[in-house]
């Protein structure tokens, strides 16, 4: 298959390319680096990505911003962060990409713990989080042409326990090897409108 792999040199992505190489043709995507540049953000910006990759399988987002902080003085602003990049830049990618896409393709989103186990300062993430769930299960019911749509939400990244493990006392870390086969288990397997939590 050819999948485009967007953050794919990402903390996540890049587990994700380093398991699905072996098999696929895989096209990075990501905002500063990869095969060809996208920001999830922009319509544009995907369109032209799509234009650029032209025919593929399956579709893999492992990229998405949102903002971490005190709640206490977080604005409307900041929590607007992770609706406009983690969930409408994913939703975008389904929205424009589900016409390209070759019959009984995938789309692969990425959700993440803290919606249903939240941690302080992650409220963005949370409500990113939710709401790429919604979407996935939502549109599984309503894909034609065979398609295919889940998210997989990792538990704590273990190429981020050091970043976020004081956020998270006695949180066991996932092994990126764990967290990749998820994304495996979407793309190369029969499920549809499932969150596949990987904890």
């Amino acid at each position: 298959m050819r999948i485009i792999v967007v953050g794919g040199a990402g903390t996540i992505g890049t587990a994700v390319v380093e398991l699905l190489s072996a098999r696929h043709d895989i096209v990075v995507a990501g905002r500063r680096s990869g095969d060809v540049r996208v920001d999830i953000s922009s319509e544009d910006s995907v369109r032209s990505m799509y234009r650029r990759i032209g025919s593929f399988d399956a579709l893999v987002c492992a990229a998405g911003e949102a903002h971490f902080g005190p709640f206490e003085t977080v604005t409307e602003e900041e929590l607007a962060q992770g609706v406009h990049s983690k969930l409408l830049g994913q939703v975008r990618l389904v929205l424009l990409g589900r016409s390209l896409i070759s019959d009984g393709g995938s789309f692969t989103l990425m959700s993440g713990y803290v919606f249903d186990d939240p941690i302080p300062e992650a409220t963005s993430f949370a409500i990113a989080n939710g709401g790429v769930e919604g979407f996935v299960r939502a549109a599984g019911l309503s894909l034609e042409r065979h398609l295919r749509i889940n998210a997989v939400s990792p538990g704590l990244a273990q190429d981020s326990y050091e970043q976020f493990g004081p956020f998270n006392p006695g949180r066991t870390p996932v092994p990126m090897r764990t967290i990749a086969s998820a994304f495996q288990r979407s793309v190369e397997g029969w499920r549809t409108g499932e969150v596949i939590r990987v904890r």
